[in-house]
């Protein structure tokens, strides 16, 4: 059970969906790790570098395994913060410590950097991580104006590349909402890609400080969790 997490552009939430994804796999008894290849934007803590949305994951459930190949200063795309810090990236050193991950591991879920075509060396998008490690795509988006046109074509560009695609996550929905765009682009992107919505994530208020078993249930609510991971999960573990 592994699934690739991408988005349809940066800060679209992928760490929130990885993280809780990784949380609900752990709480329904599946061992969970979470694999980030690229980290951009690493932080310096007590003399070494750390992800920070590893870190994320760990303050969600402790509990779920984490691992991280490129740990990388510059918060720019991998590609050029790896030249500018005289890393360079080794396509496969990803495809063996996901291996690694995947031995130890039930579920992994395996978080991107950016969107799909976002650089991660001179030879390699993000895309071609994805197609290198044959994992089905899990695209998150935004719920606001401009998401259809995104959402469309990061599909479209999965396509190309011949990949899986799960479906898609939007995420920070806000539920209130009397924006005509953002109460019909769930509707209209599986209209226009055939690809379904596999869960509308509400908009959390005061994120940082809800409790992770509220995190959870948020997510066994409003996320088709079967789907996303291809099994029949019993009745009884949904019950919270």
């Amino acid at each position: 059970m592994q699934i690739f997490v991408t988005g349809t552009d940066t800060n679209i939430g992928k760490t929130v969906v990885t993280a809780g994804l990784a949380a609900v796999m752990q709480s329904l008894g599946y061992k969970a790790g979470v694999y980030k290849p690229f980290q951009s934007g690493a932080e310096e803590k007590n003399g070494f570098l750390v992800s920070p949305d590893l870190a994320f994951v760990k303050k969600l459930d402790f509990y779920v395994e984490t691992l991280c190949t490129y740990l990388l200063k510059e918060p720019a795309s991998p590609a050029l913060a790896a030249e500018i810090e005289g890393v360079t990236i080794n396509m496969a050193s990803v495809a063996r410590e996901y291996q690694t991950l995947k031995h130890s591991c039930e579920t992994v879920i395996v978080e991107g950097a950016g969107g799909l075509m976002v650089p991660v060396s001179k030879d390699a998008l993000i895309c071609d991580v994805a197609k290198m490690l044959d994992i089905p795509v899990l695209i998150v988006a935004r719920p606001d104006l401009g998401t259809i046109n995104h959402t469309l074509l990061t599909i479209n560009q999965a396509r190309v590349m011949g990949l899986d695609i799960a479906g898609v996550i939007i995420n920070r929905y806000p539920l209130t909402t009397g924006d005509i765009a953002t109460k019909t682009a769930p509707r209209l992107i599986e209209e226009y890609s055939d690809v379904n919505i596999l869960g509308i994530i509400p908009d959390i208020e005061d994120f940082e400080n809800t409790k992770p078993g509220e995190i959870i249930n948020i997510f066994l609510n409003s996320v088709d969790i079967e789907k996303i991971f291809r099994i029949k999960i019993p009745k009884l573990n949904l019950s919270m």
